[in-house]
């Protein structure tokens, strides 16, 4: 399977969608891993965490256009980072698709979540009342999922664990549109920060996306 959806952000900035039609030894073939990968991926092997390990992992390959072996690590906060490559990256998976954001100059998160309706019972657990309160009627559970892959974006992109969704991660007022922006703010002690978070409903799946400002 091919890039399903690409979009470019800026000139250095992008993410990218990859449908998971794979099996998993197809997926494996395309990657060079360390002894060290080789062994976390088999403690995954024949679940779906692997195809997502594997899909994402792919994605960036194709993304970074590169047949050389990528050291992708993981820091003490769960955020993946390269070692050798100048790019910030952030990495996302649900049900049958991959996604991948990159940058040469800024932080990045993505985010991609299947719609479901189950959204709607937990929303009181990532949103605050006053966030809740812009929640339209009309497409409400899809207007829940912009916000969570936004809140979940913006924590990907700044990176540190420890953060709350409802106490530590703002939403500005907006209505539900299939492919838009909104304003968010993380805040926590001394940190304080903007983001503009892009957003865009794909097929039954919702995408939220950002860059740092800088």
């Amino acid at each position: 399977m091919a890039i399903a959806y690409r979009q470019r952000i800026d000139d250095d900035t992008e993410f990218a969608l990859w449908k998971i039609e794979e099996q998993a030894d197809e997926l494996y073939k395309q990657l060079q891993l360390d002894e060290a990968e080789k062994a976390y991926v088999e403690k995954l092997s024949h679940s779906k965490r692997y195809l997502h390990w594997l899909g994402t992992r792919v994605l960036l390959r194709k993304m970074l256009s590169t047949d050389e072996y990528i050291d992708c690590k993981v820091d003490a906060h769960g955020k993946p980072y390269l070692v050798n490559l100048p790019y910030h990256i952030s990495l996302s998976h649900s049900f049958d698709y991959a996604a991948v954001m990159i940058s040469k100059t800024h932080k990045v998160g993505i985010d991609i979540e299947q719609i479901k309706e189950k959204v709607e019972r937990i929303a009181s657990k990532f949103m605050r009342p006053d966030e809740l309160a812009f929640i339209g009627e009309d497409k409400k559970i899809e207007h829940l999922y912009v916000c969570w892959c936004a809140k979940e974006a913006v924590y990907k992109c700044n990176g540190q664990k420890e953060v709350s969704f409802a106490d530590n991660i703002f939403l500005e007022p907006f209505s539900f549109e299939h492919h838009g922006v909104l304003n968010a703010n993380l805040h926590k002690n001394e940190l304080n920060l903007d983001y503009t978070v892009g957003y865009m409903q794909y097929a039954d799946y919702m995408i939220g996306y950002v860059k740092e400002d800088k």
